[in-house]
């Protein structure tokens, strides 16, 4: 991994699988947090070069087996695993929090809403780690709104892997409020033990710029709480 030494250098790999939804959303984020956005095409085993990569939300595959399974084998993969355990940061947002799992970055596992029903909402979370490289921007605590759309978003572990989560501090994100799918103790995003993989069901990169995001205190459309994310690892990068 390469360190760059602007935020204009920090280059952020967005990877593209069949049925991926949020990619240029994901990119535009990146843009947005003062990044340069890389296509990444699942089946292409080269990274490029990268210094981070977001897996975006979406139906990849068509959720065909389950959500993420099949992506799991694509052969973007095979790198980004390598990558990812050798400290490069990655985010998965929404079905790219399902490939981590898959992939077996991060534990659990994410099945159907308690519901059974299509989830699409604002929705408030707590920010309960800020120390992992993607939410230092952040402050332990703190409440942020961001759009959530799911139907297979309800993240299951053992009661052990549930323990070891909340002892060493790797649940990044909590639903504040009513629970929206049934997830585990709340849980809404985690992080791997070195804190350079974050997993997340909301979608951040739907609240990055004023007026087309959720509503905040400044107004409908205002809200932009989820770009911080993304500098966050931009300026992880750039301080390295």
């Amino acid at each position: 991994m390469t360190t760059p030494t602007s935020l204009a250098t920090a280059r952020v790999g967005v990877v593209t699988f069949p049925g991926t939804l949020d990619d240029r959303d994901a990119a535009r984020a990146v843009r947005l947090a003062g990044g340069e956005p890389v296509s990444l095409w699942h089946a292409d085993a080269d990274l490029h070069g990268v210094d981070a990569v977001v897996l975006p939300g979406g139906f990849s595959y068509g959720d065909y087996l389950r959500a993420g399974a099949i992506s799991r084998f694509a052969p973007v993969m095979e790198s980004l695993v390598d990558a990812a355990n050798g400290g490069l940061p990655v985010l998965g947002i929404c079905n790219g929090f399902q490939v981590l799992t898959e992939a077996h970055l991060l534990p659990g596992s994410m099945i159907k809403n308690d519901h059974l029903h299509f989830v699409c909402r604002e929705q408030v979370l707590v920010v309960e780690n800020a120390e992992t490289v993607w939410t230092r921007d952040f402050t332990a605590g703190q409440r942020i709104t961001v759009p959530l759309k799911n139907q297979d978003g309800q993240f299951v572990a053992d009661d052990r892997t549930l323990d070891e989560l909340e002892a060493e501090g790797r649940v990044v994100f909590r639903y504040d409020g009513q629970n929206p799918n049934g997830s585990r103790r709340g849980i809404a995003g985690i992080s791997n033990a070195a804190g350079n993989v974050v997993g997340l069901m909301p979608h951040p990169e739907h609240a990055v710029e004023a007026g087309f995001g959720p509503a905040a205190e400044a107004g409908p459309r205002a809200g932009t709480d989820g770009l911080a994310l993304f500098t966050s690892v931009l300026g992880v990068l750039v301080h390295a």
